[in-house]
């Protein structure tokens, strides 16, 4: 894989773009997964999502860009990484919040987005000590939010196509890192089995509840 294939595929599925895709498949392409809200106000969803896991954890790691406290938006120092982590922790929590509204919203949202939220938390618990990859945490929980979703019968052949095709950038990704040297082969395993066990973990709880 060449360099700039790696850059590319590192910053289409950066962990902060990852949830808007999910969110996007459970609401416009695996039909049958959620009751509400209806599919005409399901950009209320998208928007409340990326709102809070994209636009605000971005921008407030470019303040910290803009203050000295970062080098880059690329945060290649893991020492760097431990305020825009508790920042998009907290944004997160507040997107899980938002979308905690039994009558509005299918309970399936607010338990991918406090799914999410406790991955970014892990992320941060463990960065206090060893970079672990993050763009792996992100693409393990995708992939174990749709397979726990084909497992319960409720995706389909659609489900089948995301499940595959998400296998497959989940390793590309992860090649990807590698090829940049922003990890060690370690560090994306356990990105992955992290994103991968939690969700799937919580899957299994929810299930036995």
């Amino acid at each position: 894989m060449s360099r700039f294939l790696a850059t590319v595929l590192s910053a289409v599925f950066h962990p902060l773009l990852v949830p808007s895709y999910l969110f996007y498949a459970v609401c416009y392409q695996l039909p049958g997964v959620l009751a509400l809200p209806a599919r005409p106000e399901r950009w209320l969803v998208l928007a409340v999502v990326g709102g809070f896991t994209l636009g605000l954890p971005a921008l407030a790691t470019g303040l910290l860009v803009y203050l000295g406290l970062a080098d880059s938006v690329e945060l290649r120092a893991r020492e760097q990484r431990t305020w825009p982590l508790l920042l998009a922790t907290l944004s997160f929590g507040a997107a899980a919040w938002l979308l905690h509204r039994p009558t509005l919203f299918d309970p399936l949202l607010f338990q991918m987005m406090a799914g999410m939220t406790l991955a970014v938390l892990l992320t941060l618990g463990i960065t206090c000590y060893w970079k672990i990859s993050a763009h792996g945490v992100g693409m393990g929980g995708a992939l174990g939010l749709l397979l726990v979703l084909h497992l319960g019968g409720e995706t389909g052949l659609a489900g089948a196509w995301w499940l595959a095709g998400t296998a497959a950038t989940a390793g590309a990704v992860g090649s990807a890192r590698l090829v940049l040297r922003a990890h060690t082969p370690a560090q994306v395993w356990a990105g992955l089995a992290l994103g991968l066990g939690l969700v799937a973990g919580l899957g299994v709880g929810l299930a036995l509840g």
